[in-house]
C-alpha cells in the first residue's frame, strides 16, 4: 500500500510538473470589420471600399489564413458583401455582425434617425449606448432577422468598440451568441474612454457592466469578450500623457509606428510567441475597411507571412473569433488569470513590462532605467454598475471606468510619472532601488512569480501575482529598510478617502471599495507621497479579493 501511495504522489508530481511546463496557447483573430460608406472623406466610395475587402480576402487566402469577417447592417444589405463572403470556406472563415448602428438599421427598427449621415459614429447614435434597453432589442431583432435570411443561420460573434452589457446578454438569450470583442483599453482616443479592464485576452463581463470582469458565475454574461487591436504593452499605456486622449501603438496595419512597422512588427510577436504567459495570448489582426487598401497594404503585407510562418512553426494559433470563443468556454467557467509579459524591448529601450489580470483585479509593471515602477493597479467589482445598461447615452462620447488604485496615466503629467515606487533607507536616506532585468516564472495554472536582482544592495526583490493577491519581499543577507510610495502629478483626483494601517478605503464614481494588507502597513509619509506601504517581518500582501466588501 505504501509503495502505491509512493507511486501515485510521483505520478501526481510529475503531472503537475508537466501542468505548468505545458505552453500556453497564443491565439491570433484575424478580425476585418466592414462599413458600407465612410461619410468623413468623399474620395472613400463605396467601391473603395468594397475592393478592400476583395484584398483583405486575397490576401488572407495567399497565406492560407482563415478568420472572421463582420458585417455592419448597410454592409450586410449590400449584394456585393453577400456574394464575396458566402464564397468563403466555412471550414476556414466567419462571418459575424459588427455592431455599429447604421440609419436604415434604426429605421427598419421602427425609429427616428438623429444623426449627421447615414453612419454616425458619436456614442449616442452609431452604437447601442445612444439608444433605450427596448430600442437595442428592436434593432438587434432587425439585424438578426436580415443575417439568418441572407446566411441562413445567426451570427456567433458579434463585436463593437463597445457593446452594453444589456444588448449582450440580450444577444446570448435570444440568439445563442459565442463570442464578443471591444476596443483595446484607450482613454479618449475617438471620443471614447475605456479605461482600466482587463487589459487583453478575454472576460466574462458583469451583467451590469460590459466592461467590468465578473467575479461569480451567476453574475456574468456567458460571452467572453475579446480585446481587440494588438496594443503595445509597453507603449500604449503612456502614450498622450498631458493631452485629452491617446495615440495609438497597435497591430493596425495603417499606423507607422506600429502595425506598419516591420521592426515593430517582428519585436511585437517575438514578444507575444515567446515571453511567459499564464492562461493564454491573444492579439487581434486586421483592420476595418474605412482605412482603404492603400493604407494598409504595407503593414498586412508584413503581418500575413509572419502569422503564417508562426503558426507552420505551432508558436501561434490562427483561427476565428467564434472558435476561440468556444474554445475560452470550454476551458474557463469564470475569467482566469493571464498575463502579457515583455522581457526584451526593441533594440535601444531597455523598458520591461508585465500585465497581469484576474476576474478581481489588473496590474501592470514597468522596470525602466533599472528601477521598477508598479504603473497601474485597478479592481474590478461585479457589483459596480454602467449608466448605460439603464438608460440610453446623451453625450457624444462615452466612457467606461473600473476601480483606481494605482493609475500611471491619469494621475501623471509628462514631467510627473505616477506608480508605486521601491526605495529603501540606505546610510540614512531614502533612496530608488536598481537593478538589473527580472524574470518571469510561471508557478501555477494563475500564479506568476517574478525575481528581480538589485545592484543597489545585495539582494533580490521577488514578487508573487496570483488571483486575489500580490505578495512581495526583499531577499538579502542584510536587514533592509523597504518600501513602496505612490507618487503622482499635483492636483490631481484621488479615490483615497481614508488611509490607515491595514486598509486603503476607496470611492470611485459613487463605488467604495478596499485594499487591505494581509501583511505589511500603509501610512502617509511626510516626503510628499499620496501613501507608502511597509513589510511585515520583511513581506507585504496585498489583497484585492472581495472589493466591495467594507466590513
Amino acid at each position: 500500500m505504501k509503495l502505491l501511495g509512493y507511486l501515485a504522489s510521483g505520478f501526481l508530481f510529475l503531472f503537475t510538473l508537466c501542468s505548468f511546463a505545458e505552453e500556453p496557447p497564443k491565439i491570433v483573430n484575424i478580425v476585418n470589420f466592414i462599413r458600407l460608406l465612410e461619410p468623413r472623406d468623399p474620395a472613400i466610395t463605396e467601391d473603395v471600399l468594397y475592393q478592400t475587402v476583395v484584398k483583405q480576402v486575397a490576401i488572407m487566402k495567399k497565406y492560407k489564413l482563415g478568420g472572421t469577417f463582420l458585417l455592419q447592417y448597410d454592409a450586410l444589405l449590400d449584394q456585393r458583401y453577400q456574394q464575396l463572403l458566402k464564397g468563403l470556406s466555412k471550414d476556414s472563415f466567419e462571418i459575424g455582425a459588427w455592431w455599429e448602428i447604421p440609419q436604415p438599421l434604426v429605421e427598419k427598427a421602427g425609429l427616428k434617425w438623429r444623426g449627421r449621415y447615414p453612419w454616425d459614429w458619436r456614442a449616442n447614435i452609431g452604437f447601442s449606448t445612444g439608444y433605450t434597453p427596448k430600442e437595442r432589442e428592436k434593432l438587434i431583432d432587425v439585424y438578426m432577422a436580415d443575417f439568418k435570411k441572407i446566411f441562413g443561420y445567426y451570427p456567433r460573434s458579434v463585436a463593437s468598440w463597445f457593446i452594453d452589457a444589456y444588448s449582450l446578454n440580450y444577444m446570448y438569450e435570444k440568439y445563442n451568441i459565442i463570442a464578443s470583442a471591444n476596443c483595446k483599453d484607450q482613454y479618449g482616443t475617438d471620443g471614447y474612454t475605456l479605461w482600466g479592464g482587463y487589459w487583453n485576452q478575454a472576460y466574462y463581463p458583469s451583467k451590469i457592466n460590459s466592461y467590468m470582469p465578473a467575479q461569480n458565475e451567476r453574475n456574468q454574461i456567458p460571452v467572453p469578450i475579446f480585446r481587440m487591436l494588438g496594443s503595445d504593452p509597453v507603449r500604449q499605456y503612456d502614450n498622450g500623457l498631458g493631452t485629452t486622449r491617446q495615440g495609438v501603438v497597435t497591430l493596425e496595419p495603417v499606423y507607422k509606428f506600429g502595425g506598419g512597422d516591420s521592426t515593430w512588427v517582428n519585436w511585437f510577436f517575438q514578444s507575444f510567441a515567446d515571453d511567459p504567459s499564464l492562461g493564454f495570448n491573444y492579439t487581434q489582426a486586421g483592420q476595418e475597411n474605412s482605412f482603404t487598401w492603400d493604407a494598409m497594404a504595407k503593414g498586412l503585407e508584413l503581418q500575413m507571412p509572419l502569422i503564417a510562418r508562426l503558426r507552420d512553426e505551432h508558436m501561434v494559433r490562427v483561427e476565428t473569433l467564434e472558435a476561440s470563443g468556444r474554445w475560452f468556454k470550454k476551458n474557463y467557467k469564470v475569467t482566469p488569470a493571464t498575463t502579457f509579459s515583455v522581457d526584451k524591448d526593441i533594440d535601444g529601450s531597455d523598458l520591461k513590462t508585465i500585465w497581469f489580470d484576474s476576474r478581481y483585479y489588473r496590474m501592470n509593471i514597468l522596470w525602466e532605467k533599472g528601477t521598477l515602477r508598479v504603473r497601474d493597479i485597478h479592481l474590478f467589482d461585479e457589483h459596480f454598475p454602467s449608466v448605460y445598461e439603464t438608460q440610453a447615452a446623451t453625450s457624444n462620447e462615452c466612457t467606461f471606468f473600473t476601480l483606481p488604485v494605482v493609475d500611471g496615466y491619469i494621475w501623471s503629467r509628462p514631467n510627473q510619472l505616477a506608480g508605486l515606487r521601491l526605495k529603501a533607507v540606505v546610510d540614512g536616506k531614502e533612496i530608488l532601488l536598481e537593478g538589473d532585468d527580472p524574470k518571469f516564472i510561471k508557478t501555477g495554472a494563475s500564479t506568476m512569480h517574478i525575481t528581480w536582482p538589485l545592484r543597489t544592495i545585495n539582494g533580490t526583490f521577488e514578487i508573487d501575482l496570483s488571483e486575489t493577491q500580490v505578495k512581495m519581499k526583499l531577499v538579502s543577507p542584510k536587514v533592509i529598510d523597504w518600501f513602496l510610495d505612490l507618487t503622482t502629478a499635483e492636483k490631481v483626483k484621488l479615490p483615497f478617502d481614508t488611509i490607515d494601517t491595514k486598509n486603503l478605503d476607496c470611492s470611485f464614481e459613487n463605488m467604495k471599495y478596499r485594499v487591505k494588507a494581509e501583511k505589511g502597513a500603509f501610512s502617509k509619509p511626510d516626503n510628499g507621497a499620496v501613501w507608502r506601504i511597509s513589510p511585515q517581518l520583511n513581506d507585504i500582501i496585498l489583497t484585492f479579493g472581495g472589493t466591495g466588501d467594507l466590513k
